[in-house]
């Protein structure tokens, strides 16, 4: 999020951050950052006479459930504004993938998924905001792919935009293989593919490893640790949960190797660019490097699906440091290739501004997101209408409880 505000401010734009959750201790300070934050809320019409104010040349939703929540009452107050949705994943994509999963009896990661999952109630409605939006930005090749042939979404609805990154940000004279030890799995733990991977290396991926590897060590950090996580914690099979990390990349520059044995999910994964800063080599599932890697990068991470592949190519990797050498080597120029600030700032505003210039002629071509917007379709309209009323409603009568008690 702080890539793309950082994109609109370089193409001039001024940020106002509204969103409807509670103010946390541990987020980013964004008036730093010269963005006005601004506390908006759920099923009411204050948000209309809000944006009716501010009157915005360009509105972002953050994924599909904050379009479903405001895009209409964006459309009615503000309707020449651009409407963007940032993705972030593909949310219907993981969770289809993890229903699969849940029907798998072996050691295989699923790849192709069925059209039953596919096809969710989930899917309906993300692909809807979709249509519904002038234009979504999507994170990963792969999804851009998925979402064009999955779902027929019109190629001009939809803009590939990765991660933005400064290519200085990576370690220029990394530390070397004698210079490290140990595997490290670093992601939080309120993220259900973290912490299903997780589990599934204490079980099964970890044992195999530590059977030809005896001394090796699996450190795991990650925010929000449950019980049930730190339950896993186990000095003597050197499976330690570590929890919090201060500073994430500097707990992978000490790490052999990167553990990232996905299972499900979809997006990119912010975990690999940290090993690829750092020059960390990376044992990862097909899942976990999509949409991340090119030809000139492929060898930054051995990927396997299957339990003996990903122990193989893990023990591999720690033992072989020749190997070890030319993965860390592909790794350095991930970012200056595949995820260049610079280059996806200038793509992003130049299709911004586009739209800004003509949207009309934009949305001309969109007919099934004007069909999505037509009055026969507003169900999310209409629900948040009738919990606004409710809500009234129970205030008046909680107002006449109090006056009757007095």
């Amino acid at each position: 999020m702080l890539q793309l505000i950082s994109a609109f401010q370089s193409a001039g734009f001024s940020i106002v951050f509204g969103s409807p959750a509670d103010w946390s201790p541990h987020a980013v300070a964004m008036e730093e950052y010269g963005i006005k934050p601004v506390r908006i809320a759920l099923n009411c019409d204050s948000f209309n006479h809000f944006v009716r104010e501010l009157n915005p040349a360009v509105v972002m939703f953050d994924r599909f459930m904050m379009e479903e929540q405001f895009g209409w009452r964006v459309e009615a107050e503000c309707p020449e504004a651009v409407r963007l949705l940032d993705m972030e994943d593909v949310h219907s994509l993981r969770h289809g993938r993890h229903q699969w999963l849940k029907q798998q009896t072996d050691d295989f990661i699923p790849q192709q998924l069925p059209r039953q999952y596919a096809h969710s109630e989930l899917a309906i409605r993300e692909v809807a905001a979709i249509l519904r939006c002038d234009l979504t930005l999507v994170i990963s090749e792969y999804e851009m792919q998925w979402l064009q042939q999955s779902y027929q979404v019109p190629a001009h609805q939809l803009l590939y935009s990765p991660f933005m990154l400064d290519p200085d940000c990576i370690d220029q004279t990394p530390a070397g293989f004698a210079e490290r030890r140990h595997f490290v799995c670093i992601g939080n733990f309120r993220h259900e593919p973290n912490w299903d991977a997780v589990r599934w290396m204490r079980e099964r991926l970890w044992p195999q490893i530590r059977k030809q590897l005896p001394d090796a060590e699996l450190h795991i950090y990650g925010a929000y640790p449950p019980k049930k996580a730190t339950q896993l914690h186990n000095d003597k099979l050197g499976f330690l949960v570590k929890g919090w990390a201060e500073d994430a990349l500097e707990v992978i520059r000490g790490s052999r190797v990167m553990l990232a044995p996905l299972r499900f999910g979809a997006g990119l994964k912010g975990k690999l660019i940290d090993a690829a800063q750092t020059g960390t080599p990376v044992v990862t599932s097909s899942i976990g490097a999509e949409g991340m890697y090119n030809q000139t990068t492929a060898a930054a991470a051995l990927v396997a699906d299957d339990l003996q592949a990903l122990a193989d190519a893990a023990v591999t990797v720690y033992r072989d440091e020749t190997l070890w050498r030319q993965s860390q080597q592909a790794a350095l120029p991930l970012i200056s290739e595949r995820f260049d600030s610079l280059q996806h700032q200038r793509i992003l505003t130049e299709r911004l501004t586009e739209l800004v210039a003509d949207i009309q002629s934009h949305r001309q071509q969109g007919f099934y997101g004007m069909m999505l917007r037509h009055h026969s379709m507003k169900s999310t309209r209409y629900m948040s209408q009738w919990i606004e009323a409710k809500t009234r409603l129970a205030e008046v009568l909680a107002r006449s409880d109090d006056e009757v008690g007095k």
